[in-house]
C-alpha cells in the first residue's frame, strides 16, 4: 500500500502524458504559460463535454442535475485520478504548492459542472484550510490521512448576518474539563451525509465580537460521547448534483485536541483561510462561463458563410470575452499574491469575491441575447446555460458572498485612503505574469491586515509610465487615457473615503463597489504590461485591455470614449480563433478535449 505521505503521483487514468497540452497537435499555438501536466491529463480523461455518449459529458452531468443524483461515474474517475491528493500540501504528501495551479487543475471540472467541482473535493480544501493555517501536526496529519486515503471533510460555517441557508445556524461549544461538549443544528451542510470529518466553526463565547467562535476539528471516527445526527437532504435550486443535508449534534464531547488554533480564533481564521475561498471559487467559476461564451459563439456562427457573428452580436461576444480576461486577470492575480505576498493579499482576495460575481452575472445576461431560444435547450451543446444561471447563487456568489466581503472591505477604506494609496510601492512584476514559477504556497503565512495596497499603486504605477505613449486614435493612447481616468476616480475615491466614519451605511458600501471596480482595472493593466514586456502576440496588445476598462469604467460612471476602430474586430477574432482551435477562453488559452 502506498506510503500517503509521499508526495502524490501526477497520474490520471486513459491519458497519454502529453494529452491535453496541444505540444502533440500540429495546429496547436505555443502555450502562453505552461499548462501543469495534471490539467491536462483531466481535461483529456473527461473527453468531449459535447460528446452525448460521454459518460463524463454535458448530456450525462445534465441528466444527473434534473434527477439531482451524485454523477457517479465521473467521481470514481476522479477518485481513481488522485484528485483528493490537490487539496493536501506537498509537506503533508499531497500536491499543492500553488492556488494558481489548482485553479488550473480544477478548471476541467467546473468548465462541465460546478456542483461536480464542490461536490467531489472543493468544499474539502476549504474546510481543510484552517487546518493547513493553524492546526497543530497531529491534527494536519490526520486530516491529510483522510483526504489523501479517499475520504472527505467538510466545513459547519459559523452564523451570518444576512446569509443565506448555507450560513443561518451555528454549533454552540462549551469547555469541559478535558475537552469540549459540542451542540446545535444546521440545516445545509455540502457532504454531510459522507463526510469523514468536520471542521466546525462554533460558537464558544456568549458575547458578541471577533474572539465569540473557535474551531473544532470533529473527526476522523466517532466522538467519546454524544450523537452525530446526519439528518435529511435539503433541495437546492441550484447544484442539484451536489448533497446538501443537515447536521445536528446532541452533547458530542471531543477532547482538547479538537481546538485548532486558540480559544477565540475563529473570526480570526475565517479571515484568514477563507482568502483561498475568495479568489479560488471565481478562478473556477469562471471556466463555466468560458463555457456558455463557446456555446455562444457556436450559435452566433451556425450557418453563417463567413463563420463570423452578425453585426449587432459581435459587440456582445467580444464584450463578454473581454469581461472573462479581466475577470481572469483579477483572481489569478489574487491567487498568486498568496504566494508572492501573502501578508498582503487579505484585501485582494476581498475585491475578487466581491467583483466577479457581478460581472458574471452581468456577462450571462449578454449572452442569453445571443444564444435566445437555444438558451432553454436541455442538450450536450446548450443546456449548461440554464444549469450556471442556476447554480452560480448555490455557489456562494450571491448575496451572502457580497455581504461578507463588504464587512472585510468597508473598515478598510479610511485607512487606505489615508495612508495608502498613492504612497504604497508596486508590489513585484511576477505578480502579473500568469503561469510564471511560484514559491511554494504556504497557508501558514496568511494574514487578515496590512498596510499596503498593491493594485491601487499598480494602477498609479503603469499610468504613469503609459503617459509618453500617446497617439491619436491608436488603441495605445485609448489605454493611456483610461489608465488616466481611473487614477483620477481613485483620486475622488480617496477623497471620500477619508471623510468616512464608522458607518456601515449605503454611501460605504458604493465606495466598496467602486474600489473593486478600480482594483480590477488595475489587475488588467498589471497583467497587459506584463505580457506586452514578455512578447505575447494578443494579451500583451492593448486592445482586449482597452476594451476591458471601457466596459469596467461604463460601470463605474467614469467617461470614457469608444474604443477606437479595429479593437472589437481584433478581440472578436482571438474569441473566434481559440474557439475554432479549441482553446479556452482565459488568460492562458490552453488546449481543451472537444
Amino acid at each position: 500500500m502506498r506510503d500517503i505521505h509521499a508526495p502524490a503521483r501526477d497520474s490520471l487514468p486513459g491519458a497519454a502524458a502529453t494529452a491535453g497540452t496541444g505540444a502533440d497537435a500540429p495546429d496547436a499555438p505555443p502555450l502562453r504559460a505552461t499548462e501543469p501536466l495534471r490539467a491536462a491529463r483531466l481535461e483529456a480523461a473527461l473527453g468531449d463535454p459535447s460528446d452525448p455518449g460521454n459518460p463524463h459529458g454535458h448530456l450525462a452531468l445534465l441528466r444527473a442535475d434534473e434527477a439531482r443524483e451524485v454523477p457517479e461515474a465521473t467521481e470514481a474517475l476522479l477518485a481513481e485520478a488522485g484528485v483528493a491528493a490537490e487539496f493536501v500540501p506537498h509537506d503533508l504528501g499531497g500536491r499543492l504548492t500553488s492556488l494558481e495551479e489548482l485553479a488550473r487543475v480544477l478548471r476541467p471540472l467546473f468548465r462541465r459542472d460546478l456542483a461536480l467541482g464542490y461536490g467531489f473535493g472543493i468544499t474539502s480544501l476549504f474546510a481543510a484550510s484552517s487546518v493547513w493555517t493553524a492546526g497543530d501536526e497531529h491534527q494536519r496529519r490526520s486530516l491529510a490521512d483522510v483526504l489523501l486515503g479517499g475520504g472527505r471533510v467538510t466545513i459547519v460555517h459559523r452564523e451570518v448576518a444576512h446569509a443565506n441557508a448555507i450560513l443561518r445556524n451555528e454549533m454552540d461549544a462549551e469547555r469541559r474539563p478535558g475537552g469540549w461538549l459540542v451542540g446545535g443544528r444546521k440545516d445545509v451542510v455540502i457532504n454531510a451525509h459522507r463526510a469523514d470529518a468536520f471542521v466546525v466553526y462554533a460558537r464558544t463565547s456568549r458575547e458578541a465580537g471577533p474572539r465569540s467562535h473557535s474551531v473544532l476539528m470533529l473527526g476522523p471516527g466517532a466522538p467519546a460521547a454524544g450523537e452525530v445526527r446526519r439528518l435529511g437532504r435539503t433541495e437546492t435550486p441550484g447544484m442539484r448534483g451536489a448533497h446538501f443535508s443537515g447536521l445536528e449534534l446532541d452533547g458530542v464531547a471531543l477532547p482538547d485536541g479538537a481546538l485548532v488554533g486558540a480559544v477565540g480564533d475563529g473570526v480570526s481564521l475565517a479571515l484568514r483561510s477563507f482568502q483561498i475561498s475568495h479568489c479560488l471559487i471565481p478562478a473556477t467559476v469562471l471556466a463555466g462561463v468560458d463555457g456558455v461564451l463557446r456555446s455562444a459563439v457556436r450559435a452566433a456562427t451556425e450557418n453563417r458563410p463567413d463563420g463570423r457573428p452578425s453585426r449587432r452580436r459581435q459587440k456582445a461576444l467580444a464584450g463578454v470575452f473581454a469581461d472573462l480576461l479581466a475577470c481572469d486577470a483579477m483572481a489569478v492575480t489574487g491567487l498568486r499574491a498568496m504566494s508572492l505576498v501573502p501578508e498582503e493579499s487579505y484585501l485582494l482576495g476581498a475585491a475578487v469575491k466581491y467583483t466577479m460575481p457581478d460581472l458574471l452575472r452581468e456577462d450571462l445576461e449578454e449572452l442569453a441575447t445571443v444564444l435566445g431560444g437555444r438558451g432553454y435547450d436541455r442538450g450536450p451543446v446548450y443546456g449548461g446555460f440554464q444549469k450556471l444561471v442556476r447554480d452560480l447563487p448555490v455557489a456562494g456568489l450571491g448575496h451572502a458572498g457580497t455581504a461578507v466581503c463588504q464587512a472585510v472591505i468597508v473598515p478598510q477604506l479610511p485607512a487606505l485612503a489615508r495612508t495608502a494609496w498613492f504612497r504604497t510601492p508596486e508590489p513585484p512584476a511576477e505578480l502579473f505574469r500568469p503561469g510564471a514559477p511560484l514559491p511554494a504556497f504556504d497557508h501558514r503565512r496568511l494574514a487578515h491586515s496590512g498596510t499596503d495596497d498593491l493594485l491601487t499603486a499598480t494602477l498609479v504605477g503603469v499610468a504613469g509610465r503609459l503617459e509618453g505613449r500617446t497617439g491619436g486614435g491608436t488603441p495605445v493612447a485609448a489605454l493611456t487615457d483610461l489608465a488616466r481616468a481611473f487614477v483620477a476616480e481613485l483620486r475622488v475615491l480617496r477623497a471620500r473615503c477619508a471623510a468616512l466614519g464608522g458607518d456601515f451605511g449605503p454611501q460605504a458600501c458604493a465606495l466598496a463597489d467602486r474600489y473593486a471596480l478600480v482594483l480590477s482595472a488595475a489587475a488588467v493593466l498589471g497583467v497587459w504590461e506584463a505580457q506586452e514586456q514578455a512578447g505575447d502576440p494578443f494579451l500583451g496588445e492593448p486592445a482586449w485591455a482597452v476594451l476591458a476598462l471601457s466596459r469596467i469604467g461604463r460601470r463605474l460612471g467614469v467617461p470614457v470614449a469608444n474604443p477606437p476602430g479595429g479593437v472589437v474586430e481584433a478581440v472578436l477574432d482571438e474569441a473566434l480563433d481559440r474557439c475554432r482551435q479549441g482553446r479556452s477562453l482565459d488568460v492562458y488559452g490552453t488546449r481543451l478535449a472537444g
